[in-house]
């Protein structure tokens, strides 16, 4: 995770169609954070706190579903709302207190990773840091742990201590917390979180799945429903700004005043990322016509960790070339789709009118039908900047990826999410707060039929990480009777070997066979 700076430069105008625009292109600061959890192979590590403070009675069962508060118990909803600040460019945070006495940070809230982390020694792209030595309630584990994200990461120690949200759940719970003592690229200039709340599944945990996550802990220590939800609100503002912009996650259940509309569900495909299943794209109303399996190759998440919305390379072709085509701009700099140049027009125009609306279709509960969750363009083309008095400068909040479709801020800035875990399934709702101008930027509809679709687009196969430690054991230990064999070969006496005549003819070649793996 974290940012690519790029010096800014003046490099081209372009004209709009009938003269509706004009636009120029420099290298933007781009910010991108795609959060992609790698690292150490598992070690047999269990890592249980201990309960914290008591707590009252909660709503319901930890399995249960809440939908309302009781500001006299546990979960009070409301309390919850605004409890997050931030931007689509930085991530949303929330503030907690951590330890005895109580050290305020500001927390990222990632759904697409598992580790609770912060800062543990001063960093100069921090603020604040958790100093473990003030702290009479820290426990250290003395237990290493790396985290390594597609673009950034940290190296500390596991340890336990206690964890109070001003503005989350009553009462103070026990936690696992690693503290990061070196990092790179994960810290960034310009950001005001001190670490990062991992509320992914454990399986993506490090440095092995037996380590309780926070919201596993919650939900034990605070006999809380498992579900959380969450709303940025972000539309149409600079994605880097100055200021922040609100958003809430609320712990155990839903509040009603943070959506309109009916929720709509689709499963939970494997429990590790929140992984769902695409069935299909639409820009501007137009059919992709690809492959279902494209859009899920080699899976679809939803993750607030990650800025954009992320595309897999052949589905990311696909529409940035019907997003040229449906636009009512003729000529684009391919700069633009790339993310290595903005787009800047006079600040009395509102060039969202020239692009088409997005569409992403998934799979309902009833696996026969589905739903649409659609962005307007003053999601995905997004204010950064401004050049002096009458510029202001856009970027493209879609990109491509390798290995993964994943619904990021630009998407799921138009929405509230529902993190349903206890019934596995993610929820969308139309967020109240996406609005610009005083019209809404995103929609829900359905239900639609999925017969023109295949039943199955996600592959049967699993990559995620136990599978792929399994795989590299298994080849490493083939290797290594491979090396055996040639080893014992190697010391056979001469006399056991063929000796050649002037009429053998040798061709001894020799090669190296390399393997690679991530």
């Amino acid at each position: 995770m974290g940012t690519l700076p790029a010096a800014p430069s003046l490099l081209l105008l372009l004209a709009g169609a009938a003269g509706l625009c004009r636009a120029f292109f420099f290298l933007p600061l781009r910010v991108s954070h795609p959060a992609a959890p790698g690292g150490s192979p598992p070690a047999p590590v269990v890592l249980r706190p201990g309960s914290g403070s008591r707590q009252q009675d909660s709503l319901g069962g930890a399995d249960g579903l809440a939908l309302a508060s009781d500001p006299g118990g546990t979960l009070n909803f409301l309390a919850m709302v605004e409890n997050l600040q931030g931007d689509s460019g930085r991530g949303y945070y929330l503030e907690m207190l951590i330890g005895t006495p109580p050290q305020a940070l500001n927390i990222l809230v990632d759904t697409g990773s598992s580790n609770f982390a912060v800062a543990g020694v001063p960093d100069a792209d921090v603020t604040s840091y958790f100093n473990t030595e003030l702290s009479s309630t820290y426990k250290s584990q003395g237990i290493d742990v790396t985290v390594k994200y597609s673009q950034g990461s940290w190296s500390g120690v596991l340890g336990t201590d206690v964890v109070t949200i001003p503005k989350g759940i009553y009462g103070s719970y026990t936690i696992n917390i690693a503290t990061i003592l070196e990092s790179e690229n994960f810290f960034l200039p310009g950001v005001k979180w001190h670490g990062i709340l991992g509320l992914a599944y454990d399986a993506l945990a490090k440095p092995s799945s037996s380590v309780e996550t926070f919201f596993d802990s919650l939900v034990r220590q605070a006999k809380i429903p498992n579900i959380f939800s969450l709303q940025m609100c972000g539309a149409g503002l600079p994605v880097s700004g100055s200021g922040t912009n609100g958003g809430s996650l609320v712990l155990g259940g839903i509040e009603p005043s943070l959506y309109k509309g009916d929720i709509w569900y689709t499963p939970i495909k494997e429990e590790w990322y929140y992984q769902v299943e695409i069935l299909k794209l639409e820009v501007g109303g137009q059919n992709l016509k690809l492959d279902c399996r494209e859009y899920n190759a080699d899976k679809a998440i939803v993750d607030s960790g990650t800025t954009l919305l992320r595309l897999p390379e052949k589905v990311f072709s696909a529409v940035v070339q019907a997003i040229a085509r449906t636009s009512l701009i003729q000529e684009f700099s391919s700069g633009f789709w790339t993310g290595s140049q903005l787009a800047c027009w006079d600040k009395t125009e509102r060039p969202w009118s020239l692009f088409p609306k997005l569409s992403i279709y998934l799979r309902d509960e009833n696996s026969s039908r589905s739903f649409r969750i659609s962005i307007l363009p003053q999601l995905y083309i997004q204010p950064i900047l401004g050049i002096g008095e009458n510029l202001q400068c856009y970027r493209f909040g879609i990109s491509s990826s390798t290995n993964a479709l994943v619904i990021g801020a630009t998407v799921m800035e138009g929405f509230y999410v529902i993190f349903d875990r206890a019934q596995r399934r993610v929820g969308f709702a139309v967020s109240p707060c996406a609005e610009v101008d005083g019209f809404p930027v995103s929609e829900i509809e359905g239900p639609f039929t999925t017969a023109d679709v295949a039943s199955n687009c996600v592959s049967s196969v699993s990559f995620h990480e136990p599978v792929l430690w399994i795989a590299s054991y298994a080849l490493m230990s083939l290797c290594g009777i491979i090396l055996l064999v040639l080893i014992i070969l190697l010391l056979i006496p001469p006399r056991c070997q063929h000796r050649y005549t002037d009429n053998d003819v040798v061709n001894d070649e020799s090669s190296l066979v390399r393997h690679r793996w991530k």
